[in-house]
């Protein structure tokens, strides 16, 4: 039995959908189980793992954990406490390639991802661990340039020469599901990238060339687009410590490409392009 945390966001939910279709019997923790729309299959339980005390017999059974930076709050430690005097035995938690720089340059945490927690919880746990330090998602730039796209042929972002490794979710949730069911990689920090850098602006041809449709990057000031994501509903510190990144590493790769998926897997990340074709409806219309 597998426990997911955090299974019905993107990177869990893929986890757990793609380990139920392989069999493996799973068992997903949610806040609100009625709402969780995961496959028949999937045992749904109702739990809060920032509350250590609702989750104690969800553990019962348990060979492996997937530990979300999202989900546990100030309680790593005590939640995988818990979990080792349950019997589990493997934990593997969602990192962060960033998880060392100053946090105000690590957007991710205005949204409560403890991706540095999450990682020192697992290794100090006693457990076999793994570690994934993932890079940017390629999801991110449907969030941020998908109503652009879907409105007209105009993206205005910050930084069109800003350039990371994106990498596709779904490799993501392949090398946790590698992770979850053997002992390859146990004991180690995996930096996770797509297979190649790209920046801001050849992100935008990539999505033109898949849609058929000329689409032109203005760059605007950081303070501008600061504005139009707060007003889009995101958190004006996460915005604020987004542009603060993205200033930052201007002028070098943020996360250079590294492998780890590829080694992990035995076969080549998907490229930007791929993840693209497989999410065309986030940026046209009808």
């Amino acid at each position: 039995m597998i426990l997911i945390t955090g299974a019905t966001g993107t990177i869990g939910r893929l986890i757990t959908e793609r380990l139920s279709a392989e069999g493996v019997p799973v068992r997903a923790v949610s806040r609100s189980p009625e709402h969780a729309g995961l496959p028949a299959e999937v045992e749904i339980v109702r739990g809060d793992p920032a509350r250590p005390d609702t989750m104690a017999a969800h553990f019962d059974g348990v060979e492996a954990v997937f530990l979300h930076p999202r989900t546990f709050g100030d309680t790593a430690d005590r939640l995988l406490a818990l979990a080792a005097e349950r019997g589990v035995s493997k934990v593997v938690a969602l990192s962060a390639m960033n998880i060392d720089d100053p946090f105000d340059l690590q957007p991710s945490r205005w949204r409560g991802d403890r991706n540095k927690e999450a990682e020192e919880a697992a290794v100090a746990s006693g457990l076999a661990w793994t570690s994934l330090r993932a890079g940017s998602f390629a999801g991110n730039t449907a969030q941020a340039w998908g109503a652009q796209i879907r409105a007209g042929d105009v993206v205005r972002y910050v930084y069109a020469t800003f350039r990371e490794s994106l990498i596709d979710e779904r490799d993501l949730a392949e090398v946790a599901v590698r992770a979850l069911l053997t002992d390859e990689l146990v004991g180690r920090r995996l930096e996770l990238t797509g297979p190649q850098s790209l920046s801001h602006e050849e992100m935008v041809g990539v999505i033109a060339s898949a849609l058929g449709r000329p689409l032109r990057f203005e760059e605007i000031p950081a303070q501008v687009a600061a504005r139009r994501l707060a007003g889009n509903g995101f958190p004006e510190p996460w915005a604020g410590a987004l542009m603060a990144r993205y200033a930052h590493y201007l002028g070098r790769d943020q996360n250079p490409v590294t492998g780890d998926v590829d080694r992990a897997l035995g076969r080549p990340a998907r490229t930007y392009a791929e993840w693209v074709a497989h999410h065309l409806s986030a940026f046209r219309n009808g």
